[in-house]
């Protein structure tokens, strides 16, 4: 006689009286998960015959994928760009916190820093791909140090370099390896900077535009030699004029290669960026907006001195300072902050921010056929919330890492 038995034991969790958000849109539906990927409920029922061996009810929470930050230099203690931190142990305590705050895959960011941080750091950064432990690890993103010293924000200038005759065997030789690295932020009005660009992206690494004061042109020169990403728009970068709105332009410039879209992070937490900012960005090109937390050491922690790299950064209130000056340097503030923040601010819908932080990152980095989405064949990586953004649950490979109610599991 045939069987009806699954082509798989594993077990199939329903995940049930829920608003799902797939397609663009919170909808009414069950989630169905088994063997860490989210499942279609139809192939199950009309070909396999199954059915949930568990049901969870979700007491009409919204499900979406675990967001994603793709620029994260570190918090609770840890500074990704110290070379004297055991940087394995450091990566593990910001992957187990960030979990309360719903992401469940990041991008520890490394700012400007001399050679010997970079042949120390990179090598230790492995790409676990998540779960009890902590958030995934999707790659590093290098910040610096081939950005303007004009613009060089909070990164420290001693440390700052340009593109040499010999190109790109010479950035090699700063990183080291750009082994596990996924993002570089670059200045492309420096010399030999389309050479590196290609370079880049033809070992499959995005290359982003920041610390720059690149013109509009430049920025789009840059685009069609491959950047993909913007970090942190209007910040750390020329000022929009309608002569030449720099960098800012490109998000609607009409020289974008035909089926590519120019993504750009938002520090969305009420300090870096002004509410009418955010929504006049949401609203000139709102498919490429990330939301990132640009989060530092001092994130999850109280007011005092702390480090970014090789500058001592001073906490007061939510503002975050080189010492001694008003630059501002990266954020405190954490991605549910973030989208909550920039919700509120633009009026968008309940989906575009969530998949600010979830759908969008995924795209820029390529990855969205398996993460940032509850497409059946997705990972399940997957965060309840209530109907104010905030997190209630955290789940990695459809098992749950982390409950407000219970903490780290």
């Amino acid at each position: 006689m045939p069987s009806n038995k699954s082509v798989s034991d594993a077990p199939i969790t329903q995940f049930r009286n829920c608003r799902i958000l797939r397609d663009h849109r919170l909808q009414w539906e069950d989630l169905w998960v088994r063997e860490g990927k989210i499942l279609n409920p139809e192939k199950l029922f009309f070909v396999e015959k199954g059915a949930a061996d568990l049901q969870v009810d979700c007491h009409g929470s919204i499900i979406a994928p675990g967001f994603i930050d793709t620029q994260i230099n570190g918090g609770f203690g840890v500074d990704f760009s110290q070379e004297n931190n055991d940087v394995k142990q450091g990566i593990s305590v910001v992957a187990q916190n960030i979990l309360s705050h719903g992401v469940t895959s990041f991008c520890p960011t490394l700012v400007t820093s001399p050679f010997s941080v970079y042949h120390k750091v990179l090598p230790q950064i492995s790409m676990p791909d998540g779960g009890t432990e902590g958030a995934g690890v999707l790659g590093v993103h290098l910040e610096g140090p081939y950005i303007s010293a004009e613009k060089k924000g909070a990164h420290p200038e001693h440390c700052l370099r340009s593109f040499s005759e010999r190109g790109f065997p010479e950035v090699l030789e700063t990183y080291g390896t750009l082994d596990g690295v996924s993002i570089v932020t670059l200045a492309p009005e420096m010399g030999r900077s389309e050479e590196v660009i290609k370079e880049l992206v033809h070992r499959g690494i995005r290359v982003s535009l920041g610390h720059s004061v690149a013109n509009l042109s430049q920025a789009e020169d840059a685009v069609n030699s491959g950047a993909s990403f913007i970090t942190h728009l209007f910040n750390a970068m020329l000022p929009f004029h309608h002569r030449d709105p720099g960098i800012v332009g490109l998000l609607t410039s009409d020289r974008i290669p035909a089926g590519r879209t120019v993504y750009y992070g938002m520090i969305s937490d009420g300090i870096h960026t002004n509410p009418a900012a955010l929504r006049i960005a949401h609203r000139a090109h709102p498919r490429g907006l990330v939301l990132v937390t640009d989060a530092i050491t001092a994130m999850g922690l109280g007011p005092g001195k702390h480090s970014l790299g090789q500058q001592e950064i001073l906490i007061d209130g939510f503002n975050a300072y080189v010492a001694g000056t008003h630059t501002l340097a990266g954020s405190i503030a954490t991605m549910d902050m973030c989208v909550r923040h920039f919700h509120e601010a633009t009026g968008c819908t309940v989906e575009e921010a969530l998949e600010a932080a979830s759908l969008h990152p995924a795209e820029l980095l390529n990855l969205q056929h398996r993460k940032g989405t509850l497409d059946f064949g997705a990972d399940a990586d997957f965060i309840l919330l209530d109907d104010s953004l905030n997190v209630k649950e955290t789940y990695i490979a459809g098992e749950a890492v982390w409950r407000k109610s219970g903490g780290l599991l």
